[in-house]
């Protein structure tokens, strides 16, 4: 009977992985993880956000919408 739980028990550990590795990243939740703001550029792409935590750096580009009372990240990526 262990022998058929341990596969199991590895499958719903890995896709319980995967989801939470599959949640987009934005700038609420990087803060959350320690990130700091250190800068803010102007863009086409909408205003863009520097977030560092160590040597780790990330821009943000958020962008308000219509109708909303928030402004909502589009998209996040580690500059290099």
């Amino acid at each position: 009977m262990r022998r058929n739980i341990l596969p199991l028990a590895v499958l719903v550990l890995t896709a319980t992985q995967m989801a939470v590795s599959a949640q987009p990243m934005n700038v609420q939740s990087l803060m959350g993880e320690g990130y700091a703001v250190v800068g803010v550029m102007p863009s086409p792409a909408g205003p863009g956000v520097f977030l560092q935590k160590g040597s780790a750096l990330i821009v943000c580009f958020v962008a308000e919408k219509p109708g909303s009372a928030a402004v909502d990240t589009q998209y996040c990526k580690p500059v290099k």
